[in-house]
């Protein structure tokens, strides 16, 4: 029997995934076939409530997603999956509208929706650089920054190691300070932090 599988996702920790599990049951899916990720990036591929939503879809199940963005944040992955879904016989709903390929005017909206999703990223990444010069020249970077779990500091460290994402960007994406960042960094580089270091005897 053919089932709906649902998938949402938001950015950072601080956002609530509440409304988009509403738009899903909503939608007909049902609460316990719903695969969450919350604190990672539509960039990122590695993610494990996406893998979990992928693994769990069979030939003639659909899967739903509230917004193109929340399944993919980049033409080429939104075209992957798409495709793999396809291949497996799994049907893809975008906030209840079926993506058929075969349809012409189906096919041009879906590419569509996934080129404004890669613009928004790209927008976002900019003006969060921007933000955080004139922040950090106005001396604003204060404060205590909530911690993050195991698996957000393994995400935070693996998108830094991919080059494409700045200082700036992971902690807007993660909702913690410049300090926090350095702090996790140099945690999984295995060296100890400034303060640390500073009190170190010298040799």
């Amino acid at each position: 029997m053919a089932e709906l599988i649902g998938y949402a996702r938001c950015s950072t920790v601080a956002q609530d995934l509440t409304a988009q599990r509403d738009i899903l049951t909503g939608l007909g899916v049902p609460e316990d076939r719903i695969y969450l990720d919350k604190g990672l990036t539509g960039t990122n591929r590695a993610r494990p409530g996406l893998d979990q939503a992928l693994a769990a879809v069979r030939s003639g199940d659909t899967l739903v997603v509230p917004k193109l963005d929340r399944l993919a944040r980049s033409v080429p992955d939104a075209r992957d999956i798409g495709d793999t879904l396809l291949a497996r016989g799994v049907r893809l709903s975008l906030g209840g509208s079926i993506y058929d390929p075969a349809d012409p005017m189906s096919k041009m909206f879906f590419n569509m929706l996934a080129v404004f999703a890669e613009f928004e990223a790209d927008l976002l990444k900019m003006r969060t650089r921007e933000g955080m010069a004139i922040a950090r020249s106005k001396g604003k970077l204060k404060g205590r920054a909530p911690k993050l779990t195991a698996r957000q500091q393994a995400e935070l460290v693996r998108m830094r190691a991919s080059g494409d994402y700045s200082i700036a960007d992971l902690m807007e994406l993660f909702s913690i300070g410049r300090a926090t960042v350095y702090r996790v960094l140099e945690r999984a580089a295995g060296s100890p932090p400034p303060a640390a270091r500073s009190a170190a005897p010298a040799p």
